[in-house]
């Protein structure tokens, strides 16, 4: 029986992008992607009482100051907004890790993107379905740009 070599403290980008956001920094951006738009005070009120109000002013400030959130001022007080989906930030720190192995491998990629074909494979044989849509998407629209 074929088992896989794992690597061990390997990460998926969930883990990674969780591991770059304290835990207050990852219920607070919960709470935004849930609300979509919400002040400090409807943010408090959503954590629990546990939380004080200038921590979690403190908190969003933070999220702003790295880039997640978006604020604008309505009255004496800011909304926030995530700047992106939790799918979206996932999917950049996705790609993010695989263009720095593509990197790391030079020359000779396709041993890493076998890898990929396998994994998503093992994982649900209709994904190879859904890459290889992808992929012809990414030809057409690449055969696009080559016209221009």
């Amino acid at each position: 029986m074929h088992r896989p070599f794992l690597f061990w403290g390997f990460k998926s980008s969930r883990e990674i992008l969780e591991s770059r956001l304290g835990t207050l920094e990852r219920e607070v951006m919960a709470v935004v992607w849930t609300a979509g738009e919400i002040n400090v005070r409807e943010a408090c009120e959503r954590l629990g009482s546990s939380v004080a109000y200038t921590t979690v002013m403190t908190t969003m400030d933070r999220l702003y100051k790295k880039r997640l959130l978006a604020r604008r001022k309505v009255g004496r007080a800011f909304v926030y907004a995530a700047t992106a989906t939790r799918d979206e930030m996932e999917g950049a720190v996705a790609t993010e890790l695989v263009q720095s192995l593509l990197q790391r491998h030079g020359g000779e990629p396709l041993p890493l993107l076998s890898s990929l074909v396998d994994a998503v494979s093992d994982r649900d044989r209709a994904l190879l379905d859904d890459l290889e849509r992808l992929i012809r998407e990414k030809r057409r629209a690449a055969d696009r740009e080559k016209r221009k």
